[in-house]
C-alpha cells in the first residue's frame, strides 16, 4: 500500500502514540447535543490551539459514529498555490495510530470533474487535513476517508464534488478551516463573531481574512442552501483563550450541518 508519511506529527500534535491517545482523552469529549449532522467545520491548528473545540466537536458524534463508514475531508492549501482540487494518488494517510484507508474507488469518481486532478505534492506537508485524522481515527474507527485540498477553486465546483460524494448516514463531510489570523483579541472576536453568524445564516461568499478555508466552506454553503440545510455555530473559541497570549490571536469554531 502506497501511504502518505506524516507532516506535522511531532508539531501540531503528538507523534508517540500513548501521548496522543491521552492527549485525545482530554479533547475528544461530549460538549454538544449534536444529532445526525450531514456536515461539521472544524479548526486545524495544533492541538493546544484549537484542539479543545475540535475535540469537542468529534466527541459530540456518538450518535453517527456508528454509521460513518467514509468521511469526505476538505481543507485548504497552505504551502502550494494551485488551482482546483487535489486528490492524493496515496492509498492511505499515516498517523501514530497506524494508517488510514482512502476510498479510492470514491476518489476515482471524482476524477472526472473539470479542475480536480491528482496532486501528490499538493498533500505532502499540508497539515489543514492531516490534524484531522487522528480524531478521526479514534471516533470512525473503520472509517476511509476521501481527502480533498482546495486551491483557487469556485464554490460551484466544490459543491459539484461534494454532490458527488453525498451519499446517505454512511457519509460525513468535514471541512477543516481556522477563522480570522493575527489580530488582537477583542477585534477577532468581533470580526470572527459576524463570520460565524454568516455561516450559521448562508450569507457568502466568505473570503481569505474570514477564514482560510473560505473556499471549501463557501462550497458547503451553497450546497446548503440547494438543499435547505440548517448550520449551528456550536462553540467558538480563539487561540487567545487557549494558549494565553492575546496580542495576535487566531480564531477556531466548530459548527454542525444538517439536512432541513
Amino acid at each position: 500500500m502506497s501511504v502518505r508519511s506524516t507532516a506535522v506529527a511531532g508539531s501540531f500534535y503528538p507523534d508517540d502514540p500513548a501521548v496522543l491517545a491521552e492527549q485525545l482523552d482530554q479533547l475528544v469529549t461530549p460538549g454538544h447535543a449534536l444529532g445526525m449532522p450531514k456536515a461539521v467545520i472544524v479548526p486545524h491548528a495544533g492541538y493546544v490551539y484549537s484542539g479543545e473545540v475540535a475535540g469537542r466537536l468529534f466527541g459530540s458524534l456518538d450518535a453517527i459514529a456508528g454509521h460513518v463508514s467514509r468521511v469526505v475531508m476538505l481543507g485548504p492549501s497552505h504551502r502550494v498555490s494551485f488551482e482546483g482540487i487535489a486528490l492524493p494518488g496515496v492509498e492511505g494517510f499515516d498517523t501514530p495510530f497506524g494508517v488510514v484507508e482512502i476510498d479510492t474507488a470514491a476518489c476515482q469518481r471524482l476524477l472526472d470533474i473539470d479542475g480536480i486532478e491528482v496532486r501528490d505534492d499538493v498533500h505532502q506537508q499540508e497539515h489543514s487535513l492531516e490534524v484531522q485524522l487522528p480524531f478521526i481515527k479514534r471516533c470512525f474507527t473503520k472509517a476511509r476517508i476521501v481527502p480533498l485540498l482546495v486551491g483557487g477553486a469556485s464554490a460551484t465546483l466544490v459543491a459539484k464534488a461534494m454532490k458527488r460524494l453525498w451519499g446517505g448516514d454512511e457519509t460525513l463531510m468535514v471541512i477543516s478551516s481556522d477563522l480570522s489570523h493575527f489580530m488582537e483579541y477583542a477585534e477577532a472576536k468581533d470580526k470572527d463573531r459576524r463570520t460565524c453568524h454568516r455561516i450559521e445564516t448562508l450569507d457568502g461568499p466568505l473570503h481569505g481574512d474570514d477564514a482560510c478555508g473560505c473556499r471549501a466552506i463557501n462550497g458547503l454553503m451553497l450546497l446548503a442552501k440547494e438543499r435547505g440545510m440548517q448550520v449551528r455555530c456550536m462553540e467558538y473559541l480563539n487561540s487567545g483563550d487557549t494558549a494565553g497570549d492575546k496580542q495576535r490571536v487566531v480564531g477556531y469554531a466548530s459548527f454542525a450541518v444538517y439536512e432541513g
